[in-house]
């Protein structure tokens, strides 16, 4: 595994414009029972142009079902979808670890439309 600690390797704008970061609202957040790890499946609401997309997101340690939905969240959304146990998860919705290794959520400071994409 990568040490993510230190930077990675330097990337073209062509290379990191492939990867599509995109605002969605969380619409619906549940314990994810069959995960190896604690987890929550999120529904996320992208727009009209990408719909809602499933993810399973590792971040239970900071945050409860209730405190995610409605909440804005940036994901990738062009990675191919990924089989987590019985779930097909469809987007990579992002965070930062913090000092104790519990995920926080990488948001919006201010409301934007859904399915706009980071640049």
């Amino acid at each position: 595994m990568a040490d993510l600690s230190q930077p990675g390797p330097s990337l073209t704008w062509d290379e990191f414009m492939k990867v599509e970061l995109r605002v969605g609202r969380v619409i619906s957040a549940e314990p994810f029972a069959q995960a190896r790890k604690p987890a929550y499946v999120l529904h996320v609401d992208f727009g009209p142009e990408l719909g809602t997309r499933k993810s399973s997101a590792q971040i239970t340690a900071l945050y409860t079902p209730e405190d995610l939905v409605g909440r804005l969240v940036v994901a990738v959304v062009n990675f191919p979808p990924k089989q987590i146990g019985p779930l097909m998860s469809e987007c990579l919705v992002t965070g930062f670890h913090n000092e104790h290794g519990a995920v926080a959520l990488c948001v919006p400071d201010h409301s934007v439309p859904l399915g706009t994409r980071l640049l």
